[in-house]
């Protein structure tokens, strides 16, 4: 009786993972295919140059909003499945954190590009798409529905922010809109979003905003564990975005150009894994207080799943970069076709890199993640220092390749708290046959 009781909760808590999958599976399908569509129409309307400065622009603007994000958000949604009772404490209080630290941010962002030897539009640029991180507070309400698995709600606003945004662009190349304006778009979609999660915050989950509040003691326990989460998310986005950064500074906007169309032709797959996480922490956290055996097995096939998302995207994407490229952007985007064929196989180390971050999150192992993240980013830059000169685009994912394997496998397993992550990871890349989804 006991064993049929165990079976039919263990059911329940699958489908309900799956139906939390299956609505952001939904939603990145549909901005997918939209941005195969109007994306690649703006790709093709701004041409190589522009559209390289545009991506450099957001890259920019990225690497400063890592500050911004306090590196709270893993950490609020562990706070909230630890002890969902002080769920309005826990959310106001890092709503109120993330929007004073997006506002510290800004003079900081303004005395670095009037430094640089960006010229007029390109500061601007920056400037325009870093305004719609003033929006990223309310992301907040994104951290609950994924600690309850409600995450159909973010899903829903992120589909309406699209529609709108889709529909701009395209009266924007029909009327032949300058670059500014699409710039503009990157704050109106963060506009759109958070108007959508405040609204299905109150009215679908019948939850008050006005309960919300802040509290020294919270936000001291917040920060306590998040400031290795700050440093971290910092090295991270640098390690991600600074090769169109350098890319730019030592090449040139039209190289950038080509860098950013293969990166958006890969992202377009690199969600899922992340989806994954965000859908799937919440049980290997659960397991881990339950029975370290369960634990383990939850993350070998957690691992096993991400292995099988590599071979089933990386793959086709490999055999077919070249033709994708010039069928979906153009002649004047053949060069990011040997971009993406590298990209494809940087696929198994970010697909293993986001696993590996449920693991660091559930073991509190922050601030050796940020170490082996510093380790990584130096090596990073180094290498793209010496490789983009020489292979220019071609380099930087040559240079990423390789800091990503130091990051996750080499520091990894140098450390004995790690190692045996590191070994359920390869074991996982010997045996995911055996996945059992159930688990």
């Amino acid at each position: 009786m006991l064993k049929k009781i165990l079976s039919l909760h263990l059911h329940k808590g699958f489908l309900r993972y799956w139906k939390n999958f299956s609505w952001l599976m939904a939603e990145k399908i549909l901005r997918m295919f939209v941005g195969l569509t109007v994306g690649v129409w703006v790709a093709r309307y701004l041409g190589p140059e522009q559209y390289g400065l545009l991506s450099y622009a957001q890259s920019f603007v990225f690497i400063f909003s890592a500050l911004s994000t306090l590196g709270l958000d893993s950490i609020i949604v562990r706070e909230l499945i630890k002890d969902d009772s002080r769920r309005d404490l826990i959310l106001g209080t890092g709503f109120y954190l993330k929007l004073v630290a997006t506002i510290l941010v800004l003079p900081i962002l303004v005395v670095t590009v009037s430094f640089s030897d960006n010229d007029f539009e390109t500061n601007l640029l920056i400037l325009i798409i870093f305004s719609s991180t003033l929006f990223q507070s309310v992301n907040v309400i994104d951290y609950f529905c994924q600690s309850t698995v409600m995450s159909k709600y973010v899903a829903y606003a992120n589909s309406i922010s699209l529609f709108f945004s889709s529909i701009a662009k395209v009266i924007f190349i029909i009327y032949q809109f300058p670059l500014i304006a699409f710039a503009a778009l990157v704050v109106f979609d963060a506009v759109v979003v958070s108007i959508g999660l405040l609204f299905f915050y109150q009215k679908r989950l019948k939850l008050s905003l006005q309960s919300w509040s802040f509290d020294f003691q919270v936000a001291k326990s917040l920060l306590k564990y998040s400031w290795p989460m700050i440093l971290s998310g910092i090295v991270l986005t640098i390690q991600a975005r600074i090769d169109q950064v350098m890319i730019k500074q030592m090449v040139g906007n039209t190289e950038v150009g080509y860098y950013s169309v293969a990166m958006r032709l890969i992202e377009l797959f690199a969600f899922i894994p992340i989806i994954l996480k965000d859908t799937l922490y919440p049980s290997i956290q659960n397991a881990k207080a339950y029975s370290v055996d369960l634990y383990t097995h939850r993350l070998l096939n957690f691992y096993r799943l991400n292995f099988i998302l590599f071979i089933i995207t990386a793959v086709p994407i490999y055999l077919f970069s070249e033709f994708l490229v010039v069928f979906l952007f153009g002649e004047a985007y053949r060069p990011a076709g040997i971009l993406l064929a590298l990209m494809a196989i940087r696929l198994f180390f970010a697909n293993m890199g986001v696993a590996r971050g449920a693991f660091i999150t559930a073991e509190n192992l922050f601030k050796f993640s940020l170490l082996t993240m510093i380790t990584g980013t130096v090596v990073n830059i180094t290498l793209n220092y010496f490789l983009i000169m020489k292979y220019q685009a071609i380099g930087a994912v040559i240079a990423t390749i390789i800091s990503f394997f130091i990051t996750i496998y080499l520091l990894d397993y140098i450390y004995s708290k790690t190692r045996r992550n590191v070994v359920l990871q390869i074991k996982s890349i010997f045996t995911f046959y055996k996945i059992n989804v159930r688990s």
